[in-house]
């Protein structure tokens, strides 16, 4: 074999020289950026769904919350915070109950009248209920107001330097009050108070009770001071001696009046017990508002789907070389070797196949026949070398991929310029 350059057969040339004329129409072929009906509908589908969605949810749960609920504590309410067994068993003995929405116009007399939520009356309404001389009136954890109008002298225990709250738990009497003793352990805590100079208090809880009892009068009239009314609870009934505790308090009188409180009414600044929210600034909830519709509008935008792509002209020109080093510097930066290598071997493959006359298939020159024609351009480079080069294994660190770009180069060279 002598240094001449094998002449390529026509049928294998033919193929090269068409391929840009077959491809040249579809890289110049104009792209419509009209949105199709499809293509909306693609877009907004899952919008749509999540929208359906929330709706069917929002017309559950309006439906489902059409059935009647009652506050807790509430006597006409079958629900585990509710109030219907204990008086259910008071009208089993023979004792008369009803409920009433304005606790003022309860007759005075042998009654018992039940406050669960003393401090949403006015203060007419505590004078009031204070002069209508009920002969038991039961004050389920009243605040100062309440405590001023309808039992003086029985303080909150934190006005005492004691706490003024405790945990609901199993408690012993520790008194001698009669409906206490026969109960025995009940389920008592919440807020706690001082027994004052005539009161009597039970379930002792550190520096408090949870219970006081207060004659008022002669002594024909009490008023009963509860922490918590949790022990009345239809779920808490059965439990220590939380029924005989709420039948001996409940069922002193032939007649039982239970109020039931309007919840609308704010409670007074003195009687409402802190929250988290109370030592925020005001105006907090619209800065919330504002970071909700912000966390929101930022998901719709990282969370949205991309479209198909469309080709645009670059409204600069990059030259190529530009290009090529920012993809190298990626490339550095991943550390992707065998990425960087396999571009290179393919550039130089592409590059190749047109001056040997190898034809393309699927878009690339079939590797045995490359390799062949470039060893007989070159006949000191066996055909096993030129694959080892062209179709190797990945380089294993920088200073390969280097070897490897110049070895791909001096190739190139020897192949154009044998």
């Amino acid at each position: 074999m002598t240094g001449t350059v094998p002449t390529p057969p026509p049928a294998a040339q033919a193929p090269v020289d068409q391929a840009p004329v077959a491809q040249a129409p579809a890289a110049d072929a104009p792209t419509s950026l009209t949105p199709t009906t499809r293509g909306l509908w693609r877009r907004t589908r899952w919008y749509l769904a999540v929208l359906a969605a929330l709706l069917i949810g929002a017309a559950a749960v309006s439906a489902l919350g059409q059935d009647r609920r009652f506050p807790p504590l509430d006597p006409r309410s079958y629900d585990r915070d509710g109030a219907h067994a204990v008086v259910a068993l008071l009208e089993r003995q023979g004792l008369k109950a009803e409920s009433t929405t304005d606790p003022t116009a309860t007759p005075a007399g042998q009654d018992t009248l039940v406050l669960p939520e003393p401090d949403l009356l006015s203060p007419a309404q505590l004078r009031a209920v204070a002069a209508a001389r009920h002969r038991r009136l039961v004050l389920v954890a009243p605040g100062p107001s309440a405590l001023t109008a309808l039992a003086p002298g029985i303080r909150l225990s934190d006005d005492t330097g004691g706490p003024a709250y405790a945990a609901l738990r199993s408690t012993p009497a520790d008194c001698s009050l009669t409906e206490a003793v026969r109960a025995g352990s009940a389920l008592q805590g919440g807020m706690l108070y001082t027994s004052g100079s005539r009161g009597e208090g039970c379930y002792s809880r550190s520096r408090g009770y949870p219970l006081v009892r207060l004659p008022v009068g002669d002594g024909d009239r009490d008023v009963v001071v509860l922490g918590s009314g949790t022990f009345l609870h239809n779920g808490e009934l059965a439990k220590d001696g939380n029924a005989s505790l709420a039948l001996g308090l409940l069922g002193s009188q032939p007649h039982l009046t239970w109020h039931l409180p309007d919840y609308s009414v704010p409670l007074p600044e003195d009687a409402r017990t802190k929250t988290f929210g109370d030592f925020l600034p005001s105006g907090w909830h619209w800065a919330a508002y504002q970071l909700a519709v912000a966390a929101v509008l930022a998901a719709l935008w990282r969370g949205r789907r991309l479209g198909p792509v469309v080709s645009e002209n670059l409204p600069v020109v990059v030259r190529a070389a530009e290009t090529t080093e920012g993809r190298a510097r990626l490339y550095r930066r991943a550390r992707a070797r065998g990425r960087a290598a396999e571009a290179l071997r393919d550039a130089t493959a592409h590059r190749l196949a047109p001056a040997l006359g190898v034809p393309l298939r699927a878009g690339a020159p079939d590797s045995d026949a490359l390799c062949v024609a470039v060893a007989d351009r070159l006949p000191d480079r066996p055909a096993g070398d030129v694959r080892a080069l062209l179709y190797g294994p990945p380089p294993t660190d920088d200073a390969a991929l280097l070897r490897l770009a110049d070895d791909l180069d001096a190739l190139e060279r020897q192949v154009r310029n044998p």
